[in-house]
């Protein structure tokens, strides 16, 4: 969770059972800000493609955010723009309204 910042640490990759990884909201918050703001995304999406792991981006707000994931090969995410955090008994029904393909 939140690779790239804190105790998320490259060798954390060798030393433990990793399948997903998390890319930080700080970075998200940076797409489409200049030309470094993707710089560091695309860097996490490319490292996990390389070594077979799936990369979630959290904390997507806007929907210039989902295009650029998307456009840098990122193809799950999390955040407020797709729903507030819901009680158990919600997310049920939530889902069934809101499902994607």
């Amino acid at each position: 969770d939140d690779f790239g910042t804190g105790y998320s640490s490259l060798s954390y990759l060798q030393r433990f059972p990793v399948d997903i990884l998390k890319i930080d909201k700080s970075f998200i918050d940076k797409l489409g800000v200049g030309s470094e703001g993707n710089a560091v995304a695309k860097a996490i999406i490319m490292m996990g493609d390389s070594l077979n792991l799936r990369t979630i981006a959290e904390g997507i707000e806007h929907d210039h955010q989902i295009t650029e994931l998307k456009g840098l090969g990122c193809e799950s995410g999390q955040g407020f723009h797709f729903a507030r955090p819901l009680p158990s008994d919600a997310m049920e029904a939530f889902l069934s309204q809101n499902a994607l393909e």
